[in-house]
């Protein structure tokens, strides 16, 4: 790696997964075979590089653009895409999607990036590695299959930690969960911000023609496309039961209050005869009954007994316990 390019390498002819040196990307030419450069467009002398390159401007302006929605746009040399990829930096939330822009001609293929991208890195691994010669068209298919892939794997993790959340609201309630399943509706809400566009790139990508693709290239792009829309399903899909699942939970915690509530009336009412009549027979004026009598107060307090029983009665025919 040097100052300009994360990556500079060689996908076909006698050198394949060679990285070169900025003076040797200077000095290639389209017979040394298919060039892929890849930049952090933030570098000052990356960004001069790209400025210089003698690409269009809607292309230099979609390689350095800091935020780009998912896209695809054909020109006469080549294609131009702006497509995300899931963020699995380090301290990183992986809904902060990565954003990747190529411009791939058939002898050259342009990429930046700001943040690293894992299925980026894969890919240039296995080139450096030599395992096999690519072109442009596969170049871009190994590209969108790794984004697509990894963003399936991670569906599947929400998938599961929608599953511990739906099993712990029947079996558990606590104030955590509420603020859990919140935050797995909002990763699916910016999830599919990200990849709504980048389906309809996909679809203007295979129906579009291209020199770059042939048939078995458009196959292959069809699946690609195909799983996106599976990813999209089931992303609505965790969207919509995380929201019965929070629905269930405020019901259970509605439930929790109402039956406090409605034992915090039925004491009130158990209490309030009593109160009435203790209150009225402590008032300290003369005429009070049993005031002179020994066994007054044992039999007062039967009575107030006597009448809790009768309460208690009256509540359960009346089916309120």
């Amino acid at each position: 790696m040097n100052n300009s390019f994360i990556y500079s390498l060689l996908l076909t002819g006698p050198n394949v997964g060679q990285s070169l040196s900025e003076e040797q990307v200077a000095q290639w030419r389209p017979q040394d075979g298919l060039l892929w450069l890849h930049l952090r467009y933030r570098e000052p002398k990356a960004r001069k590089w790209i400025l210089n390159s003698g690409l269009a401007r809607v292309e230099t302006d979609t390689l350095l653009a800091t935020d780009t929605r998912p896209r695809v746009v054909n020109s006469s040399k080549g294609m131009l895409l702006a497509l995300r990829g899931v963020n699995l930096n380090p301290n990183s939330d992986p809904e902060d999607m990565v954003a990747v822009r190529i411009y791939a001609e058939e002898d050259k293929i342009i990429s930046t990036c700001e943040r690293q991208l894992q299925s980026v890195i894969d890919l240039a691994e296995s080139i450096s590695q030599g395992k096999g010669t690519i072109d442009t068209a596969a170049f871009i298919m190994a590209i969108c299959e790794r984004l697509t892939q990894r963003k399936v794997e991670f569906i599947g993790k929400l998938e599961e930690q929608l599953d511990e959340l739906e099993e712990r609201v029947v079996t558990q309630v606590n104030k955590s969960l509420r603020t859990e399943i919140a935050e797995l509706r909002r990763q699916t809400v910016v999830l599919r911000r990200y990849l709504a566009p980048q389906r309809e790139a996909f679809s203007r990508m295979l129906h579009e023609s291209s020199e770059l693709f042939d048939d078995n290239d458009k196959l292959r792009l069809r699946e690609i496309h195909e799983t996106l829309i599976r990813v999209i399903e089931d992303l609505d899909a965790i969207r919509d039961r995380a929201s019965v699942t929070q629905e269930e939970l405020q019901s259970q915690q509605s439930e929790q209050v109402n039956q406090r509530l409605y034992f915090l009336s039925l004491i009130s009412a158990v209490f309030l005869p009593l109160g009435f009549l203790t209150g009225l027979l402590g008032v300290n004026i003369g005429g009070i009954p049993g005031a002179e009598t020994n066994w007054a107060f044992a039999a007062f307090c039967g009575g107030l007994i006597a009448l809790i029983a009768l309460q208690m009665y009256l509540f359960y025919r009346l089916k309120w316990l």
